[in-house]
């Protein structure tokens, strides 16, 4: 997919500002709160793969 961006500009003709097709917005935004989750939840220890498991299956998801 093409980026088809658009740029705003001042007076100056210096760039101030981009309008972007929404869907492109949309997955910038997912993106972004995916990075965000990441970077809260780096210092957590990780699990096995079996207590991962077992949590779900205690929970009722499996």
């Amino acid at each position: 997919m093409a980026l088809q961006e658009q740029f705003v500009v001042d007076s100056n003709g210096k760039k101030t500002g981009v309008i972007l097709p929404l869907k492109q917005y949309e997955k910038l935004m997912e993106d972004l709160h995916d990075l965000a989750v990441v970077a809260e939840r780096r210092a957590e220890v990780p699990i096995s793969l079996a207590e991962m498991r077992s949590r779900l299956e205690k929970d009722g998801i499996l």
